[in-house]
């Protein structure tokens, strides 16, 4: 086991509510994690305190020596005002390499769209994009907030996929924000259920059938997630149509 980042006893208040409280989270090498929980209960914020853009008030951070972290969003609008392709987007990341790009865009399908305007991208090409540039530096941890929240059910199942691939193919850990709990429950390896604590985490069918998930998603939610059955490597489109 090799440790990327470990965060014990976080704390963060704002006007007088607690954020994040008593939060403990360790993420290791070839990690897959998805922390899931309702609007407001603290992920993004869990997400900013982890890759040090945010400072908690109390708690303590270890990270791997010159861990190399790669980001995806929870909103990126292009600037309509500023044309841009998405080749010269790519290439103004810090320490670009024009042979890395070849093989990302090979990896993520998008050498076709290198060309096109970012303005003109649709949200499944959009999110692509950003997956392209976040492994432009080869990093050992890929951090993604929220990466399908605006993408119809197709879209999400490509890029779900898409992401599935990176992760068997590359050895990378990756540290998801999600709500789309069906695609939490068939892909990933260790879910985080976050409203402001956590609620309780483990395997996806194990949190399922957690009193704290059922309390915070509903017992409907709760019987539909328990029937998944984590021996695949990879989301099946059926998943979705049930």
């Amino acid at each position: 086991m090799s440790l990327l980042i470990e965060a014990k006893d976080i704390y963060v208040k704002r006007q007088g509510k607690n954020i994040l409280e008593n939060v403990f989270i360790q993420i290791n090498k070839k990690d897959f994690i998805t922390i899931i929980g309702p609007n407001g209960a603290g992920k993004s914020m869990l997400l900013e305190c982890l890759m040090g853009t945010f400072s908690p008030d109390s708690g303590i951070i270890n990270k791997k020596n010159n861990l190399s972290i790669g980001y995806i969003p929870q909103n990126f609008n292009p600037d309509n005002s500023m044309p841009i392709t998405v080749k010269r987007f790519l290439m103004l990341k810090k320490n670009f390499n024009i042979n890395n790009l070849k093989k990302v865009s090979g990896e993520t399908k998008i050498s076709t769209i290198l060309e096109k305007n970012l303005a003109d991208l649709s949200g499944g090409e959009l999110q692509k994009v950003l997956l392209a540039r976040s492994l432009l530096s080869d990093p050992e941890l890929l951090i993604l907030d929220e990466p399908a929240q605006n993408l119809d059910i197709k879209n999400q199942l490509n890029f779900y996929n898409l992401l599935n691939n990176v992760y068997k193919s590359r050895a990378i850990s990756i540290l998801m924000v999600s709500h789309d709990l069906h695609m939490v429950m068939a892909s990933t390896k260790q879910v985080i259920c976050l409203y402001h604590h956590v609620c309780c985490s483990g395997e996806p069918q194990t949190v399922a059938k957690d009193p704290e998930f059922v309390n915070l998603f509903g017992n409907d939610m709760a019987k539909m997630m328990s029937v998944y059955q984590h021996t695949h490597d990879h989301v099946h489109s059926e998943n979705l149509n049930d």
